[in-house]
C-alpha cells in the first residue's frame, strides 16, 4: 500500500504540473488571495468566478481595504455570484485579521477555523497552498476522485461521511508539497475525473484506480436521493409614486441578508398573485397601491428550493412607509438602480424596467 500510494502522489504532481490550467490564484502565495479565491470558488464555477475575483481584488487588494469597505460596497461587488454570506463572512473575518492580527493574515490552522466563515476546507486549503502546510483539503472534486480511486461506498452528499474522506485524503497527502498535491486531486476531478463521461484513458492515476480496473467508473461516487426540491410561488410590486420606485434593505443577517429588492412575498395556496401583491406590500411597507400591469414572470433556484415569481408594476395610491420585516427602504429613479446590490431573481427582471417601451409607458403614467 505505502508504494501504490507513492506512485499515486508521483503521477499526480507529474500531471499537475504538465496540465494544470493558468488561473490567477494560482500564480500567488499571497494568503489574502488564495483565501478570496477559497471563497468565491465555493460552489460556483471557475469561469463565472474569473472576472469576479478580478474585480474584487481591484476594489479590495489587501484585508485591510476589504475590513474598512462598507458592506454595501462588499455586496455590491459580490452581486449576482450568489451565496451572500460568503460576502458577509469575507467583511467580518477581515475586521477580525485587522483587530486581531494587525492585518497579517493568520497561518496557523486553528487561528485560520476561528474566521467567521471559514470552515475545514478553507482552513486546510489557504494553510496548505499560501503556507506549505501538511491539510488534506475534502471538497466535491476530491470525494469524487477518491470514492473512485478507492471504490468507497459512503455517499458524498452526506455529512456523516465527511471523516471517512477526510481520512483517505490525509493518508494520501504528499506532506512534502501538500499545497500542489491538494491542487492537483482537486484538478484532476475537474478535468478529467468528471462527474460524467470521466476521461479515464487520460488519468495518470487509471492504472491505480480500482474502479476503472473493475469497471465500475460509472457507479461512483454513491449519492442518496435528495427530497423533490420545493417550488415556491412570490408576487412583488415595482411601486412607483411619481417618477420614483421603492425598494427595501433585507436584514443583514440570513438568505441575501443586506441586499435590496422590490417588496413582495408568498402567494397563499388559491390566491390570485395580484391580489398577492397588493397584501404583501400593505403588510411589508404599509402602503395603499394598485396594480397597473403585469411586468414579468420569472423562475430562479436557490440551494433547497426554487422559486416562480410574478412582478407588477403598481401605482402608490396612499399610506407612509412602515417597515415589517426589511431593515431600511429608498424611493429611487431608474437611473439610481445600479447603485444598489440586488439578488439575481431581481436582475432577471431589471432589464425590462430598463427597456425603452416601459421607460415610456411609465412617463405616460407619471408625467
Amino acid at each position: 500500500m505505502g508504494k501504490e500510494i507513492s506512485q499515486t502522489r508521483k503521477l499526480l504532481i507529474e500531471w499537475y504540473r504538465r496540465h494544470h490550467r493558468r488561473l490567477p490564484w494560482r500564480e500567488t502565495r499571497s494568503p489574502y488571495r488564495i483565501w478570496v479565491s477559497e471563497v468565491m470558488l465555493q460552489q460556483t464555477q471557475v469561469q463565472t468566478v474569473l472576472p469576479y475575483y478580478r474585480q474584487f481584488l481591484y476594489d479590495f487588494p489587501d484585508v485591510q481595504t476589504l475590513a474598512n469597505a462598507d458592506l454595501q460596497a462588499v455586496l455590491k461587488a459580490w452581486e449576482g455570484l450568489g451565496y451572500y454570506a460568503r460576502a458577509r463572512n469575507m467583511h467580518r473575518a477581515a475586521k477580525d485579521i485587522l483587530q486581531k492580527y494587525g492585518g497579517k493574515f493568520p497561518d496557523s490552522l486553528e487561528a485560520l477555523r476561528e474566521l467567521p466563515g471559514v470552515g475545514d476546507y478553507i482552513a486546510c486549503a489557504v494553510s496548505s497552498i499560501a503556507f506549505n502546510q501538511p491539510y488534506a483539503v475534502v471538497e466535491g472534486n476530491v470525494k469524487r476522485v477518491l470514492s473512485r480511486l478507492y471504490e468507497l461506498s459512503e455517499p458524498v452528499n452526506k455529512s456523516f461521511s465527511y471523516q471517512i474522506f477526510k481520512a483517505a485524503a490525509e493518508k494520501l497527502l504528499d506532506h512534502r508539497q501538500p499545497g500542489m498535491f491538494n491542487q492537483a486531486v482537486m484538478e484532476l476531478g475537474a478535468l478529467v475525473c468528471t462527474p460524467r463521461n470521466p476521461d479515464c484513458p487520460h488519468c495518470p492515476i487509471h492504472s491505480l484506480c480500482r474502479a476503472y480496473q473493475t469497471g465500475s467508473v460509472e457507479q461512483f461516487p454513491k449519492r442518496t436521493r435528495s427530497p423533490k426540491t420545493p417550488l415556491h410561488h412570490i408576487a412583488v410590486g415595482v411601486v412607483y409614486k411619481n417618477d420614483r420606485m421603492l425598494i427595501t434593505r433585507r436584514k443583514p443577517e440570513g438568505l441575501l441578508g443586506g441586499l435590496w429588492e422590490y417588496p413582495g412575498g408568498k402567494v397563499k395556496e388559491h390566491e390570485n398573485p395580484e391580489k398577492a401583491c397588493i397584501r404583501e406590500i400593505k403588510e411589508e411597507v404599509n402602503l395603499d397601491v394598485i396594480v397597473v400591469r403585469h411586468i414579468s414572470q420569472v423562475k430562479h433556484a436557490f440551494t433547497h428550493f426554487k422559486i416562480l415569481m410574478d412582478v407588477f408594476l403598481c401605482r402608490y395610491v396612499a399610506g407612509e412607509v412602515k417597515l415589517n420585516g426589511p431593515v431600511d427602504f429608498r424611493w429611487i429613479t431608474l437611473q439610481e438602480i445600479n447603485q444598489y446590490p440586488f439578488p439575481k431573481a431581481n436582475h432577471k427582471f431589471i432589464p425590462t424596467l430598463k427597456s425603452l417601451d416601459l421607460l415610456q409607458f411609465l412617463y405616460r403614467l407619471f408625467p
